[in-house]
């Protein structure tokens, strides 16, 4: 793979202005795999004039011609796949059919469904004596994680490209390689230069810059809670709209009647898919005090399994993170029964898949976000006792719900106070709405209402 030694402004690779670098290092082997600039401040303002300055012509374009573009875009993505997907394994660490499977084939998915939506959304609709406007809000500041690199940069890209806004884009100081690829496929789509930007650089740097940035009328960010905060507190002091996709600590409720063993195996996937590296993830597994000793069995059981089948965390700073937790569970009195704090392997940033039991509501595991291949399960007394600890956290990305009778499951989920909810391992929709209530976010992504977030509205009276 080769990284570009500039960043993607105005349709064109050009110098940085900031002079230093960031190494992407593979943390499957600590090897440095490339650098890339560290765009600053003034490399942020220089994209966001030529975002502004490509606004009124892109906004201007007619949905067709902005769905066709789209279009060009997945089939650019599409052309890469394999590139991508070895790009992804490279710097994130992820298995390559994982990478194949999910961070490749999923965005290139959703870039088609925006394509779609471009072409089929109407922007008007009648209200009584009004005409309603849905038009672009204008320059977006989009700012992407490491742990879907590919995926989050095309949930918030494509969106905003279908709506006709233009973009300034700051990947993630670790994947930066990946967003670089999609600039490639950007430019060979035929998106009008100034549409799309890439800065990339350091979040304290270039992403405080485009968060701040007046010229900005939107900051989509994905991203921990407290860093979320920070971005929501600069934008509310301009009145500047933001969508924020932050943490999870979902329940993953287990009732009675609910095939157990099912349930247990594919909440212990869940957790250890991305190397738990996934802020949707069930980390809270609740079961029924008569079935927690079964259940825990079973979970340490399949967590075993995943011993050489899951990556790396994403670098040294993420891996002493999750072991520390991990630390912490031991030091409040759970129990491990898989896994540990113990690195697997002499080299690279690994995490043993770990499951704790014991785990009560209170501890500091089952509370905040660990983002790393640990579990933790928790019982309860009855369904009132179930919703009492699932709804018993600061956030409310997502969760899960098992039961022996679907509607069960649903009378359930319903008082849930999170985003999202599996049925008994219902599949990821990606034109279903993403995103979550309390402390996980502002906002949605995904489907028509990830569109919604990028567009404003305006009535005619008649």
């Amino acid at each position: 793979m080769k990284a570009h030694d500039g960043i993607y402004l105005d349709g064109a690779w050009r110098p940085a202005a900031g002079r230093e670098v960031i190494e992407v290092v593979n943390p499957a082997d600590e090897q440095v795999i490339g650098q890339v600039p560290a765009g600053d401040a003034e490399d942020v303002d220089t994209a966001v004039r030529a975002a502004r300055a490509a606004l009124p012509a892109w906004a201007a374009t007619p949905p067709a011609e902005r769905a066709a573009r789209l279009t060009a875009l997945r089939d650019a993505l599409t052309a890469r796949k394999d590139e991508i997907a070895e790009t992804v394994t490279a710097e994130l660490g992820a298995p390559l059919s994982f990478s194949q499977a999910v961070h490749v084939a999923l965005p290139i998915a959703v870039a088609g469904s925006y394509a779609e939506l471009a072409a089929t959304h109407s922007f008007e609709e009648k209200v009584g004596n009004s005409v309603v406007h849905h038009e672009p809000i204008g320059v977006v500041g989009a700012i992407t994680p490491w742990n879907y690199p590919l995926h989050q940069i095309v949930a918030k890209v494509a969106p905003a490209l279908a709506a006709g806004c233009t973009v300034v884009l700051k990947p993630a100081e670790d994947t930066p390689l990946t967003a670089q690829l999609f600039a490639e496929a950007v430019h060979e789509a035929g998106v009008p230069a100034g549409v799309f930007n890439l800065v990339t650089g350091l979040g304290p740097v270039a992403g405080q810059a485009l968060a701040e940035h007046p010229g900005v009328d939107l900051v989509s960010f994905t991203g921990s809670t407290a860093v979320g905060r920070r971005i929501g507190a600069t934008a509310g002091a301009a009145v500047k709209k933001v969508a924020l996709e932050l943490g999870g600590k979902s329940a993953n409720v287990i009732l009675p009647s609910a095939d157990l063993a099912r349930a247990v195996k594919v909440g212990v996937a869940n957790v250890m898919s991305n190397s738990g590296q996934t802020c949707s993830a069930w980390t809270r597994m609740l079961v029924h005090r008569d079935q927690y000793e079964e259940t825990v069995g079973l979970a340490a059981a399949a967590a075993a399994k995943y011993g050489d089948r899951i990556g790396p965390v994403v670098n040294a700073r993420q891996r002493e993170r999750v072991r520390g937790y991990i630390e912490k569970g031991v030091a409040e009195g759970a129990r491990l029964v898989a896994g540990g704090p113990e690195s697997p392997r002499e080299q690279g940033y690994f995490v043993s898949p770990t499951v704790f039991s014991d785990v009560t509501p209170d501890m500091t595991i089952a509370q905040e976000e660990i983002f790393g291949p640990v579990l933790s399960v928790l019982r309860y007394e009855d369904e009132e006792d179930a919703l009492r600890i699932a709804n018993g956290t600061v956030y409310g990305l997502a969760g899960a719900v098992w039961a022996g009778d679907e509607a069960e499951a649903v009378a359930f989920a319903r008082r849930l106070e999170t985003g999202q909810v599996d049925i008994n391992g219902g599949r990821f929709n990606p034109l279903a709405p993403f995103g979550g209530y309390k402390q996980s976010g502002v906002g949605r992504e995904l489907g028509v209402h990830g569109l919604a977030e990028y567009l404003q509205t305006k009535s005619f009276q008649f």
